[in-house]
């Protein structure tokens, strides 16, 4: 795009090098005036010198834009996505892939409210950040403009970058002016750690890369026993308490942090086609999954839950690509929650030593019938005859490909 078509651009602002060499690279370049944006989704960190850098950068107060989007993010993003049972490939709860769509819906009420033309992000060339940013800007306004630097600029390495920042005068942290060992992104359901020293699949992270968990051989040598009490599918309360999503989701953190869980090393696909290693930390996440899967394990119908079951990889996908807005996901999302309408009661769980250990599960809608499946007299509940007819009936075809010299299933 034209440089002189740029007046105004809202930038998704973090505060750290990277993105106050990008705000710094936007005025010099585009002449135009920046609008920040930084969103706290939980990473834990303080914000307040995100703003106070802004300042020092140029920015007008006005143009700066810093909201708590904890509840937000947790009750329209988070508990969306985990009434799916989202995974992808297997293992990954997607927690730097759900946060983004909020970003990108945030920056673009921004740009609405202030007349900006223009939206910027950090997200490099390589990786899958740069595309769920941009279709989710393009989903909520087509004819926006995006500046990504990282696709624009010659600063291609790190020493170009920290020369950038000294030639500006942009404060640099004492522990920027070497390599970085790896990079890392965190919000309240997750961290995730790549690059520099996780980039060999083969060498063992070492133990500085995991900074919301204890190792399981440090945790407690004791058992630690909760419950969690779901409505709708969504998670409530926790022994008993009745909790906001957030607080929720903060409290499950803390839970699984002291019982090192939800640590994961993984190689994954990029939807940009490369293979990338990352380390993740999901502590609460690891365990609001395996207590909705067992709350779903007695209220769902035996079809519905294989039909969701078999859409779950396709969701996370979806996600994964960035496609939130997207209709395919709306329509499996409608599904999903249909779903959720009797998905309310209570699991019980052990913690130990990154182990999350379903021990109970009850409901006031549960399919578990004691009487029918019981191995005791069950007083004619069920006829165990009628077992021979559905055997039989199942077996036709197989048979009647075994009459004609198919056995063994052979075509």
């Amino acid at each position: 795009m034209a440089v002189k078509d740029v007046k105004k651009v809202v930038l998704a602002y973090s505060g750290g090098l990277d993105t106050s060499v990008i705000l710094k690279w936007l005025q010099t370049t585009y002449q135009c005036e920046v609008v920040t944006f930084t969103a706290d989704l939980g990473q834990g960190e303080e914000l307040g010198p995100a703003r106070d850098k802004a300042l020092m950068l140029g920015i007008k107060e006005q143009n700066i834009f810093i909201d708590d989007l904890r509840e937000e993010f947790t009750r329209d993003f988070v508990f969306p996505m985990f009434r799916a049972n989202a995974l992808y490939e297997g293992c990954y709860l997607l927690g730097t892939s759900i946060a983004r769509p909020l970003i990108a819906k945030r920056q673009i009420e921004i740009a609405e409210q202030v007349g900006a033309d223009a939206v910027s992000h950090g997200a490099t060339g390589k990786g899958n950040d740069q595309v769920r940013f941009e279709i989710g800007y393009y989903s909520l306004k087509p004819d926006v403009k995006v500046i990504a630097p990282w696709r624009e600029w010659d600063l291609t390495s790190r020493t170009k970058l920290l020369e950038f920042a000294e030639a500006n005068q942009i404060p640099i942290a004492k522990d920027k002016r070497g390599e970085a060992p790896f990079s890392v992104d965190a919000n309240l359901l997750h961290s995730s750690s790549e690059g520099k020293i996780l980039e060999e699949p083969w060498d063992a992270p070492d133990e500085i890369v995991w900074q919301r968990t204890v190792s399981p051989e440090a945790a407690p040598d004791k058992v630690t026993e909760i419950t969690i009490e779901f409505e709708r599918g969504d998670a409530v309360g926790i022994n008993g308490e009745r909790l906001s999503p957030a607080t929720l989701l903060t409290k499950l953190n803390a839970l699984g942090r002291e019982n090192g869980i939800g640590r994961l090393d993984l190689v994954e696909n990029r939807f940009v086609g490369m293979k990338s290693r990352g380390c993740y930390e999901t502590p609460g996440g690891t365990i609001l999954h395996t207590a909705h899967r067992a709350i779903e394990s007695i209220t769902l119908d035996r079809e519905a839950a294989h039909l969701k079951d078999s859409l779950m990889p396709r969701y996370a996908e979806i996600i994964y690509n960035g496609f939130w807005f997207s209709p395919e996901r709306r329509m499996i999302q409608s599904l999903v929650d249909e779903s959720q309408n009797s998905v309310t009661g209570t699991v019980r769980l052990k913690l130990y030593k990154g182990n999350t250990i379903v021990t109970g599960r009850q409901s006031p809608n549960s399919l578990y019938s004691m009487k029918h499946v019981t191995f005791e007299e069950d007083q004619g509940a069920y006829d165990q005859f009628d077992a021979q007819g559905f055997i039989k009936l199942n077996a036709l075809r197989l048979r009647l490909g075994a009459m004609a010299g198919r056995k063994g299933g052979a075509l």
